[in-house]
């Protein structure tokens, strides 16, 4: 084998069918074992886009990405909100160890404003995860983001409607988040990059990091009013 095909063969972003890849692209990994091994032993991957598809907020997409965000706060780093649907609730983030001195929450006015910003947080240096409630995007958005991503080599979340499954996206991963009983949720795995798609699993969130979903201020039970209330 050239050395030349070697080499590309060893890139992750070069897709080998049902190959599995032996170079793993550095990845944050989720707080979910069994999550993560449906991911090739992996998690979130970084320098790159994530999409969580659903079909409405508060079904516990939180609560997904909770041990990733105790993780960054924990590192110092910079937890981005850009265009959450409602108010983070700040006070049941801290009890699960979140620290809220590193959230920042941006509202933007426009499709152009928002990209903006979300690209300048994707590049800033301080920032360890942006999540972001986009709405509508071209598909030559998503690839200006994905550059950036690439550029600040930090996690990025994009939440949005699940019937943008259909749209073709360069995210590395897609994940589609369906509301199962007792507070699980259950994750297609619609793409991921290195390996077939197709995978599915679900998370008892109910009792992750010591919230009981009994708890009426609880990460997973949101989203929150402006004031703050349930």
């Amino acid at each position: 084998m050239s050395k030349s095909l070697n080499h590309l063969l060893q890139d992750a972003r070069i897709w080998q069918g049902h190959k599995p890849q032996k170079h793993a692209s550095p990845a944050e990994h989720t707080g979910y074992q069994v999550l993560d091994n449906q991911l090739g032993g992996l998690g979130w991957p970084k320098g790159a886009l994530s999409e969580c598809l659903l079909d409405s907020c508060g079904i516990g997409e939180l609560h997904l990405v909770l041990p990733l965000m105790q993780k960054v706060a924990r590192q110092g780093k910079t937890i981005f909100w850009l265009n959450p649907p409602h108010t983070p609730y700040a006070p049941a983030l801290a009890r699960a160890g979140v620290n809220t001195d590193q959230l920042v929450l941006v509202q933007t006015h426009d499709s152009a404003d928002f990209l903006w910003t979300l690209e300048n947080c994707l590049r800033s240096p301080v920032t360890g995860l942006v999540m972001a409630w986009p709405g509508k995007l071209a598909t030559r958005d998503i690839r200006r983001l994905q550059l950036a991503s690439e550029a600040g080599n930090n996690v990025c979340i994009l939440f949005r409607e699940r019937r943008q499954a259909e749209q073709h996206s360069p995210a590395a991963l897609r994940l589609e988040l369906i509301p199962g009983e007792h507070q699980d949720l259950k994750i297609n795995i619609l793409k991921r990059r290195g390996s077939w798609p197709g995978q599915r699993c679900t998370l008892a969130l109910g009792h992750r990091a010591g919230i009981q979903a009994s708890d009426p201020t609880g990460v997973i039970q949101g989203p929150w009013s402006q004031d703050g209330a349930t």
